[in-house]
């Protein structure tokens, strides 16, 4: 079954890369994407969703009111937190008002997908557990494993330009054609390709020129 998702994002920009990644995702859609709390409320309200990835600053009021809006409303609908927001008692209470997930802006697509099929694998689940090992097992399904740190020298804030910008080119990209994109030098471009192809998030494809060895483009892998 597919999981329609509501974006709720105020920056169009963000909003726009939010309903990409999701659509790039099997066995998710997209339901709808608005700017506003009030939007939000007033499409869970009419439409089927069953996830809202939220923005907690929103122009008319804040994400944990949305969700306590949607618990008072008796809507089952499941919520992921992205955001900004790394105030420790904001998480807390995240948690209280029913965030199944929390996700730190920036990030990439591939953190994105993570919580993702995480969510789909707790939401599969199905049937009778039959002890608390089970319990335990289907809970831990949402957590998403560390995956370290970047190599050194490279930044989040790079990557997650470099992914979005890969997102958006529908004939994929050169390590020159990215660099433009993003404002870096050739270079720096070509590095976090190759670490994005490295790490399976995109494919490296040889375009021969009229002359000369081939060039090597990049596209976001589906």
């Amino acid at each position: 079954m597919t999981i329609r998702v509501l974006v709720v994002e105020d920056e169009p920009v963000a909003a726009e890369a939010h309903r990409v990644y999701v659509e790039r995702l099997a066995g998710f859609s997209v339901a709808g994407v608005v700017h506003s709390g009030g939007d939000a409320l007033r499409f869970c309200e009419r439409e089927p969703v069953d996830l809202v990835l939220l923005d907690f600053y929103l122009p008319d009021t804040h994400g944990l009111a949305v969700c306590r809006s949607l618990r008072a409303a008796g809507l089952p609908i499941d919520v992921i937190a992205v955001t900004s927001a790394r105030d420790l008692a904001l998480v807390k209470a995240a948690v209280s008002a029913g965030v199944v997930q929390y996700l730190l802006k920036p990030f990439t697509f591939a953190s994105l997908r993570e919580k993702l099929e995480r969510y789909a694998e707790f939401r599969g689940a199905s049937g009778e557990v039959s002890g608390q090992a089970d319990v335990d097992r289907a809970l831990a399904s949402l957590r998403t494993p560390d995956r370290g740190p970047l190599p050194k020298g490279m930044s989040t804030q790079t990557l997650d330009a470099i992914t979005e910008a890969l997102a958006a080119a529908a004939d994929g990209l050169s390590a020159g054609g990215a660099a433009t994109v993003i404002g870096a030098s050739r270079v720096t471009a070509r590095r976090y390709l190759e670490y994005l192809a490295d790490n399976g998030l995109a494919q490296r494809e040889p375009r021969y020129g009229q002359v000369g060895r081939p060039e090597v483009w990049y596209r976001a892998k589906t």
